[in-house]
């Protein structure tokens, strides 16, 4: 039986994390990006004569 590379198996679990730590925090900001939205709508734009 080949013998178990720990190393590799250990960077690829720290790639995992760090993929979904990103993915996270890519989520809270778009969270939060959209109650700005909703809580301070753009200003009416007059229409042009």
């Amino acid at each position: 039986m080949p013998a178990v590379n720990y190393q590799y198996e250990k960077r690829k679990k720290e790639l995992d994390k760090k993929k979904k730590k990103a993915e996270k925090d890519r989520q809270k900001e778009i969270k939060k990006n959209s109650n700005k939205q909703k809580e301070t709508p753009p200003p009416p734009v007059a229409p042009e004569k």
